[in-house]
């Protein structure tokens, strides 16, 4: 088993997006470790949501990482748009067309950290000669372009493959999972390996966001205990 801490990473497509920066400010006071930024372009995903400039306009206004995932085509060719817009860590998709050690390597030149995302349908083992080039592994846990879908438990064995093959090549990889993550999911979700947990409607719907994220955090350590 992992020892890393377990992080929250609030989906900021579920916010206001009216009131953007207050919300994620107010979710960085709640006691989030991340901040979530879904990137979608219509085409390698059946939706269109934000993009660089938004990214530019969270910088400024939190401190917490943000966490940019793109669900886009040709990520290579967005990569430094994003790294100056501030973004701390980018995954994309192991399915998109850009090369992935190349992309991995024009974030790690400027010193950001790099993932690798895993739609439902692809297996674990198509990352796995990339682990020790990335610091992320996302496993998604819905079809992604959607917020609001039913976590997938059949995503839980690809979990426990990626933290075992980390463990046998000795490397610290995060785990990040997103999709249908809540207080019932998150454990399930844990003890699979995962220590990162993506959460958009079971955090931002929420009235009380501090408790939302202590319930959320609270389940997900319980789950290492199962």
């Amino acid at each position: 088993m992992h020892d890393f801490p377990i992080l929250i990473a609030p989906s900021i497509l579920s916010c206001d997006f009216a009131a953007m920066g207050e919300d994620c400010r107010a979710m960085e006071r709640a006691g989030a470790d991340w901040l979530h930024v879904d990137v979608m372009d219509g085409h390698f995903v059946p939706n269109i949501s934000i993009g660089v400039p938004v990214v530019k306009s969270l910088r400024p206004a939190v401190k917490l990482p943000l966490d940019v995932h793109l669900m886009i085509s040709k990520p290579l060719d967005y990569l430094g748009a994003f790294l100056d817009a501030g973004a701390d860590l980018i995954t994309f998709h192991i399915e998109s067309e850009s090369e992935p050690a190349l992309a991995i390597a024009t974030i790690r030149k400027r010193g950001k950290r790099a993932g690798l995302v895993l739609k439902p349908a692809t297996p674990a083992e198509r990352v796995f000669p990339f682990l020790p080039l990335i610091d992320v592994v996302m496993v998604m846990t819905v079809e992604p372009g959607f917020g609001g879908q039913k976590f997938m438990p059949g995503m839980l064995p690809k979990i426990e493959a990626l933290r075992e093959e980390a463990q046998r090549q000795g490397l610290p990889l995060h785990i990040e999972v997103d999709g249908g993550i809540d207080p019932a999911t998150a454990p399930l979700a844990v003890r699979a390996g995962a220590d990162v947990l993506v959460a958009g409607s079971a955090l931002f719907s929420k009235p009380d966001y501090a408790g939302a994220v202590r319930d959320l955090r609270a389940a997900a350590e319980a789950g290492r205990g199962l």
